[in-house]
């Protein structure tokens, strides 16, 4: 659920407060859940105050709750004690008046241990917490003239992210653990800081009132800077809190400005349910496709229509204006699905006014049902032929001029196009051409608490050992992906070695979290036309394939750490499947031995 939500310190009545911020267009509110109110109870210092005073529904949905600012991991011994019987009190309170409501924290400093305890005691609801995006000590030096040199480098280099991953850690990665990140006006972000936090689980970010000011017209915007910032959390889905102070007469602006933010940088399109889903990956050689699924393969604006500017580059090439009225391409669709690439086929005849003959080789007997009707109703007229078969058994009637396949998953060959484009080798004449000629896989080290999250709610006890297709949202890229394997088609090798082993190595550009490796690819259909998921080259429009993702235990890496990869593609007589290894800074546990957990059947 998107909001916008008012937080404001010292108030005096939750009720009335709710009221303000929903006639100024917010949605919820956070304030203390020790309101300055009168009491239930007439000792002093127990400021609480009847449950009664807003609905279930209010409780549960308009209020985030924060507790009392006090610090549990204290190294004063009393303190300590005092905070901790404060936050308990606190807890016992907010589990009170939400079912499974929010409460929020403000972390002090990089030692949380005492609190992690507490957060992983708590079985209700989501904890919050909140994070200065930057040291809050650096905007103080605006104000201090004692400041030295000394200490301001001290201070730059305290970076709050690191109490929240320390944090994070102790609370084993619970997933109702969130982040609230708190920007400051004295002090923005730099672009990599920003990119690092969009790989976390991050609930809402807390913009401060100070961030606005008056234009020439007297409303309330703000510095271009800025708002590309808060574009790029709105982007992610994350939410808006907005800190202002109780006598603040331009909430409403506010709120109305932040809307108008948020509309202008939503990343809205038909595919967000599935942002950072796992899915099994397909393998249509073992599994026929339902039509569902060819339904959305087929929906792809972009991929048909560079397959057929393919086909037809390739139908000009091999055959002259002068030749075209008499010379005949034989022309074979591997994997005929229900018909995209044959109908992308004659629309290249047509255009460039070839002559073809076209086999479509299908072996799912129910997609075969849809090609009978489409010859019967569509193709009537073309000289086109229908074979089930496995494309690895099929005895042609002649040899083809052009293979046309879209046998690529996620990472290139984990659909087995290598295996069944080498079975499907005799298929073609020795000068043909294969549509795609050539595929290669890509790989990088990535963060993303949420993905990892994901995974560890799986029942599965291998799902450490499995590849994922995800469409990665939330996720920040520790470097640029880089080559992993590349296949060739046709592969007229004497000898045909489809295994692979490469190992990679990344440079850290900031001290962040490893939770696995991204897998991308991208083909050649034909000379310079290219299709590609790289997030470098990703051509425009095209959604058929999503990453795949390869997790591997979280571990913390630094700025200037070298993060090196092993990855293999192992081949035996009934399957291919991958293994691979975090072997830098430290060597990590081998994933996948033996396909125990992912395989592809062959």
């Amino acid at each position: 659920m998107s909001y916008v939500c008012l937080q404001q310190e010292g108030i005096c009545d939750i009720a009335q407060f709710l009221q303000k911020a929903k006639s100024n267009n917010y949605d919820c509110i956070a304030t203390s859940i020790n309101a300055n109110m009168l009491p239930m109870d007439p000792i002093e210092s127990d400021p609480t105050y009847p449950a009664t005073v807003l609905n279930a529904f209010e409780w549960n949905t308009n209020v985030i709750l924060q507790l009392s600012d006090v610090d549990v991991d204290s190294p004063n011994t009393k303190l300590r004690e005092y905070s901790k019987a404060m936050i308990l009190r606190d807890i016992q309170w907010a589990e009170h008046l939400q079912i499974n409501g929010c409460v929020m924290v403000r972390l002090r400093g990089p030692k949380n241990d005492n609190l992690a305890e507490i957060i992983k005691q708590r079985t209700k609801g989501y904890w919050f917490i909140r994070v200065p995006i930057t040291n809050p000590e650096i905007a103080t030096f605006d104000h201090r003239k004692d400041a030295t040199e000394t200490e301001i480098n001290a201070a730059k280099k305290v970076d709050p992210w690191s109490w929240w991953n320390n944090l994070r850690f102790a609370t084993n990665h619970d997933g109702k653990v969130k982040v609230v990140l708190e920007l400051n006006d004295l002090d923005r972000p730099s672009h990599e800081t920003v990119r690092r936090w969009l790989g976390e689980p991050i609930e809402s970010i807390i913009i401060p009132s100070s961030l606005f000011e008056l234009n020439y017209s007297n409303f309330y915007v703000m510095e271009k800077e800025w708002r590309i910032i808060i574009g790029h959390f709105i982007s992610m889905r994350v939410k808006i809190i907005i800190s202002t102070n109780p006598t603040d007469k331009a909430i409403c602006q506010y709120s109305n400005y932040v809307k108008k933010l948020i509309k202008d940088n939503s990343d809205i399109h038909n595919l967000y349910k599935y942002e950072n889903l796992l899915e099994i990956p397909l393998q249509p050689l073992f599994h026929d496709l339902d039509t569902y699924t060819y339904e959305i393969f087929e929906k792809d604006p972009v991929k048909y229509k560079l397959y057929q500017n393919a086909i037809q580059q390739a139908l000009l090439d091999r055959v002259s204006d002068e030749e075209a009225k008499t010379k005949l391409t034989v022309l074979m669709v591997l994997g005929g699905g229900r018909g995209p690439l044959a109908r992308a086929a004659f629309n290249a005849a047509e255009i460039t006014k070839r002559k073809v003959r076209v086999y479509i080789i299908e072996k799912n007997p129910s997609a075969i049902r849809t090609l009978s009707n489409m010859v019967k109703t569509l193709w009537s007229n073309k000289d086109v032929h229908i074979f089930s078969k496995d494309m690895r058994d099929f005895a042609a009637p002649e040899l083809a001029d052009i293979l046309v396949s879209e046998l690529l998953g996620s990472f290139g060959d984990n659909e087995l196009s290598p295996e069944c484009l080498d079975g499907a080798l005799k298929l073609m004449k020795d000068d043909g051409i294969s549509i795609p000629c050539k595929s290669t896989s890509y790989i990088n080290p990535i963060m993303s608490a949420v993905v990892h999250n994901n995974i560890c709610q799986a029942s599965s006890a291998k799902r450490f050992h499995c590849g994922y297709v995800v469409l990665l949202k939330n996720v920040y890229d520790i470097d640029e992906p880089k080559t992993l394997f590349e296949f060739k088609h046709p592969n007229r090798d004497n000898v045909v070695d489809n295994t692979r082993y490469k190992e990679l190595s990344f440079t850290v550009q900031k001290d962040c979290v490893i939770h696995g490796i991204g897998g991308y690819f991208d083909t050649v259909l034909y000379k310079d036309i290219i299709l590609s998921i790289n997030p470098l080259t990703h051509t425009q429009g095209m959604f058929s394939w999503f990453p795949m993702f390869f997790p591997t235990q979280p571990r913390t890496v630094l700025a200037g750490d070298t993060i090196s990869i092993k990855f293999w593609r192992c081949v035996d007589p009934h399957k291919v499947w991958y293994e691979w290894q975090l072997s830098a800074p430290v060597e990590g546990e081998l994933h996948n031995v033996d396909g125990v957990g992912y395989n592809m059947r062959l």
